[in-house]
């Protein structure tokens, strides 16, 4: 779809009239007219505003003429995948896994590789053909090209690392320890877990990004430890297979 369309569409979806827009984003109704003719392109600051009002990419309002896919990853980018700035404005080099509120989730490759092999191993392609692959794929990347300079000498590995001396710390009977933490964006995890009033409660944001974890329970084969975190908060939870019967364990401020 070209660009005139593409704003054509989003402002009729928005039932949004030419001035209106225009209002908006600071221009004349006749430069909006000009857009949906094709006469003209916004102008970068002017694509980034209405990257901001209309939620999606600038890739996106112009067409889509690249094919985007996370420089850290791999993974193949659309406007539910692409990562976020602290303002909210999207970074179309990094899926939300990826690169989550100005920080990046993964600074050791073999880790990225072990999370890819859990989500990627199929019928179709063995854990082996999965790690093979992501070894040879990742080096590819212009993030792992340029680790050492996009590196925060080591802050985010120990703040992941206080995380999990905290989860350690609570001694819940039946999580085993924990080792690692991986980014899970909320959409995936946020789970509405019953409370004593009978009310179902959920307690994240589904467009944030959080690390966490899931780990076999050691003294009930059918149920999962499920273990989130942020900068906020620790927050435990029980669940049977697929996610279901969820029992909320622990929520602590930080």
């Amino acid at each position: 779809m070209e660009t005139k369309n593409v704003i054509l569409d989003l402002r009729t979806r928005k039932g949004m009239s030419q001035e209106e827009l225009a209002e908006k984003v600071f221009v004349t109704r006749q430069a909006v007219s000009r857009w949906e003719t094709g006469d003209t392109v916004p102008n970068t600051e002017t694509l980034k505003q209405l990257s901001a009002l209309f939620n999606v990419s600038i890739n996106t309002l112009l067409g889509s003429p690249r094919e985007l896919i996370c420089q850290c990853c791999g993974m193949p980018l659309d406007d539910t995948t692409i990562s976020r700035e602290t303002d909210g404005a999207f970074n179309e080099d990094y899926c939300k896994w990826c690169y989550a509120d100005g920080e990046y989730m993964y600074h050791d490759m073999d880790d990225l590789i072990d999370v890819c092999v859990n989500h990627m191993a199929n019928e179709n392609f063995t854990e082996d053909q999965v790690r093979a692959y992501m070894k040879q794929k990742l080096p590819e990347l212009d993030y792992w090209k340029q680790h050492k300079e996009l590196a925060d000498d080591g802050k985010f590995e120990q703040f992941k690392q206080q995380l999990i001396d905290e989860f350690n710390a609570l001694n819940i009977t039946g999580m085993p320890k924990v080792e690692k933490l991986n980014a899970l964006v909320g959409s995936y995890v946020n789970l509405a877990y019953k409370l004593p009033n009978g009310e179902c409660v959920k307690f994240l944001g589904d467009n944030a990004t959080y690390l966490g974890n899931q780990l076999e329970c050691e003294t009930d084969g059918d149920r999962y430890f499920g273990i989130l975190a942020n900068a906020d908060f620790l927050l435990v939870s029980t669940y049977g297979k697929d996610l279901n019967d969820p029992e909320l364990i622990l929520y602590k401020k930080r």
